[in-house]
């Protein structure tokens, strides 16, 4: 008898597995619910979810740092429907800024932004719950008595990580019943969630690399800054209490700004 459970080791990964489920079934609804969503593990599967009508998921959010501030304040945390939203979109903007960049990488970011633009995929952020349990629902579009889907539970995250590379542990289950009950629990979650709004989705390409209307000049200064930080500041014309006898030399100012600034970052 076969198993249920699947580790990512060789072909036997979870990005296969969904790949394998839209090809050989005809999937209407896809519902994903996990801790963490990475645009890399999106478009790792956005060429296999294409003809799905509907997309729904609800990625977790870490609210330690929201109850940790509620509780200095000597207050009860309560949930925050902006700042789950604003969390959310932070760590979206560090995933997509600190990826390794190629063009389909690149393109990948693009088509993401795209569908969250045009409700292709619908994203919602648990205000409340650290939501860290992971779930994917399959569903055909009428149900019926001979498995109208599959419900995969498991460790792995919307990763790419989590799709392939990560030894993970997941089950599959193509009862009726394990259906009905995965759909249950989403419903749940998804009404107690809150959308992301479209401000945020539009920030996601204004604030990255993504942002294509910056001036080659903008860019050049921004990789001076990057590359001498503090220091294109300094200005060694400013220096004018020299003891008696010393000239003021450009590049042994420059040369003792970036000693200080080499102790500042050692502690001496």
């Amino acid at each position: 008898m076969p198993t249920k459970f699947f580790t990512n080791k060789l072909e036997n990964t979870l990005l296969n597995k969904i790949e394998g489920v839209f090809k050989h079934r005809n999937i209407h609804f896809f519902d994903a619910l996990v801790g963490y969503f990475y645009a890399s593990g999106y478009f790792k599967i956005r060429k296999y979810i294409e003809k799905t009508a509907e997309i729904r998921i609800i990625a977790g959010i870490a609210i330690d740092s929201q109850i940790h501030k509620a509780h200095e304040q000597g207050l009860i945390f309560a949930e925050n429907y902006e700042q789950s939203q604003e969390d959310f979109f932070n760590d979206m903007k560090k995933n997509i800024q600190q990826a390794s960049y190629d063009r389909e990488v690149e393109e990948g970011m693009f088509q993401l932004i795209n569908d969250l633009g045009s409700k292709k995929i619908i994203i919602r952020v648990h205000p409340k719950k650290n939501i860290h349990a992971k779930m994917y629902v399959f569903r055909e579009k009428e149900k019926h008595a001979h498995g109208y889907g599959i419900v995969i539970t498991g460790s792995s995250n919307l990763t790419a990580a989590g799709l392939e590379t990560n030894f993970e542990l997941n089950v599959e289950l193509r009862d009726n019943e394990d259906i009905d009950d995965g759909v249950k629990i989403f419903e749940e979650l998804w009404l107690e969630s809150v959308q992301i709004n479209e401000t945020y989705i539009n920030r996601l390409k204004d604030e990255t690399y993504l942002n294509d209307s910056f001036t080659p000049y903008a860019i050049y200064m921004k990789f001076l800054i990057e590359f001498f930080g503090n220091s294109i500041d300094f200005d060694s014309n400013s220096i004018t209490d020299l003891p008696k006898g010393f000239k003021r030399l450009n590049y042994q100012a420059d040369a003792v700004s970036e000693g200080y600034k080499k102790m500042i970052k050692h502690n001496g």
